[in-house]
């Protein structure tokens, strides 16, 4: 029997593709969702979408949706959180994957925490986990940096800034791109990487098109790059040494 909520925020993960509910999200976030009524989505159509893949019975009608996404108004966000202020839960969906990493969610967690009301992450697909975990780089530090400049100027200024952090701090580099220009991105990423510097496209995470591949930029220069031009990637850059001793101990350990 399925327990009554304590009242929250809760953060709902969603699919980061055509993929199966069951194949990447917990049967306890399909009862949380059963028993909410109000949601704060970034895109109320897509959401609506997947509520109905949670489970095809739900009254999509009888729920109330608040738009967090680009086009919403800000000023408008402390008013979405009133029901639960009253005891009432709230869920929070994202276009795709955890909600409040990168994306527009966090402004209202922000608010939330600001208010004193209880928060409630439940689990599910990050890609930025994800590609990290696939990717064979440094796990321990990394850091995600969203999207990068478009200008060409600055976007090759800001790679090779991230590639000397990469060096320097051992801390694997990520970022994105949308998707009709991964191929682009791919290719300015060879042009300005030092040839040492490894390079992983990590692409349609958990769906049927997943595809993950870590190479050196010496390497990818032999290899062909998938067509990703309409799949959504991450792209990670790390030094080049994929071991480092511990001095102390003497033990290697993978980064």
């Amino acid at each position: 029997m399925t327990s009554q909520l304590t009242p929250a925020l809760y953060l709902i993960p969603c699919t980061l593709g055509d993929t199966s509910v069951e194949q990447v999200l917990p049967p306890y976030n399909r009862e949380v969702i059963l028993q909410l009524r109000h949601f704060i989505v970034e895109e109320v159509r897509t959401a609506r979408r997947f509520l109905k893949a949670v489970d095809k019975a739900i009254d999509i009608d009888a729920l109330i949706f608040s738009p967090m996404g680009k086009h919403a108004d800000a000023a408008l966000f402390r008013s979405y959180l009133q029901p639960l202020v009253q005891g009432e839960s709230i869920g929070i969906i994202s276009e795709a994957g955890c909600p409040a990493v990168a994306d527009p969610g966090a402004d209202i967690v922000a608010i939330a925490q600001t208010l004193g009301l209880r928060v409630v992450p439940l689990v599910g697909p990050s890609s930025i986990i994800l590609a990290v975990m696939a990717s064979g780089m440094n796990g321990q530090s990394f850091a995600f940096n969203g999207y990068l400049p478009i200008d060409s100027g600055r976007r090759t200024a800001t790679i090779k800034r991230l590639e000397a952090r990469a060096w320097a701090e051992d801390q694997t580099q990520l970022f994105i791109e949308t998707p009709y220009r991964n191929a682009q991105m791919h290719a300015e990423l060879l042009r300005t990487l030092r040839p040492d510097t490894r390079l992983c496209v990590a692409a349609g995470l958990t769906t049927s098109d997943e595809w993950v591949r870590t190479l050196t930029v010496a390497q990818w220069k032999k290899e062909a790059l998938p067509d990703l031009h309409k799949t959504p990637a991450i792209f990670l850059i790390h030094r080049g040494a994929f071991h480092k001793t511990n001095r102390n101990t003497g033990v290697t350990s993978k980064h």
